[in-house]
């Protein structure tokens, strides 16, 4: 009994080795591509660091100060939170409900999800240049329809009434087959058993859906959370195509404020800052998405 149990304890111990050296080389991969620049970006933003300049000086808080006391950052980051909030909300609900219609069909399943995944397969300078042209207030197809509806025409990137609006719902158009996506596949993996037990039971469709649906894709739901949430941090080159910042820094975001002041203008310390300052909210936003999505 002995001589099987250390026989045992070998084999489990090699196969663990053999499993941390296969790991490791990915591990270490990602603590280089991730843990480094992280890193040094902390380091970077307390000092003066600048491309034009040879000596780096170390300033303490002062690249936080001049963000938080900066009146555009402060929008800027208001402008992201406030899009964040409402594309992911709008994505997770939309592309929930698609989930469940596409999956719901008896035929035609496979031509619906390829026609509701060709936005998600556009890159995002394509999507931003298709609407501008759509949206023109000249030449745009949107408003040639308005116009011969007899009904009001807006200039809608440059309106400040319309050009957020316009920004979230252009996201939600691109990125809602994404939750659409997940969540489709996470249906699959739903017992059917408990559909069959929940109609036995003399259960309707909402309370189907909110009884064995929702609670089976928890786990999917707080994933698309966090990847949406981080993705809508990261938003750029709609805003910088579509609106640059306006008008009166209604469209501004924090990487469109840190493009601008940090990387055009060479001040990596400032900018390094900046992305802390955003890396920080992202962390905060997603936990809060995730455990309303757990509960």
């Amino acid at each position: 009994m002995k001589k099987q149990k250390e026989g045992l304890t070998l084999a489990s111990t090699s196969t663990r080795r053999f499993a941390n050296a296969m790991v490791s080389p990915t591990v270490i991969i990602l603590l280089v591509m991730t843990a480094y620049p992280l890193i040094f970006t902390l380091i970077y933003s307390f000092t003066d660091y600048n491309l034009m300049k040879r000596n780096t000086s170390f300033v303490a808080l002062k690249n936080y100060a001049d963000l938080l006391g900066n009146a555009y950052f402060r929008q800027a980051i208001w402008n992201t939170v406030k899009f964040t909030v409402l594309t992911v909300a709008f994505e997770m609900v939309c592309g929930f409900f698609l989930a469940l219609f596409v999956n719901s069909l008896k035929k035609g399943q496979k031509a619906m999800r390829t026609l509701l995944l060709l936005p998600y397969l556009l890159p995002a300078v394509t999507v931003a240049l298709s609407w501008r042209m759509m949206l023109s207030p000249n030449y745009g197809i949107v408003n040639q329809v308005l116009t011969t509806l007899n009904l009001p025409v807006y200039n809608w990137f440059s309106d400040i009434h319309t050009a957020f609006g316009m920004l979230v719902l252009i996201d939600v158009w691109q990125n809602t087959p994404f939750v659409f996506l997940l969540l489709y596949a996470a249906l699959q993996s739903v017992p059917q058993a408990q559909y069959e037990a929940a109609r036995i039971d003399g259960a309707n469709r909402f309370q189907t859906m909110i009884y064995v649906t929702i609670p089976n894709l928890k786990n999917s739901l707080a994933l698309c959370a966090l990847l949406r949430t981080i993705d809508g941090f990261r938003v750029f080159e709609k805003v910088n195509l579509l609106t640059g910042g306006g008008p009166a820094n209604s469209t501004a975001t924090i990487t469109q404020y840190l493009y601008n002041f940090g990387i055009k203008s060479l001040k990596f310390g400032f900018g390094s800052a900046g992305a802390i300052v955003m890396t920080i909210l992202v962390l905060i936003l997603a936990s809060a998405y995730i455990k309303r999505a757990i509960q």
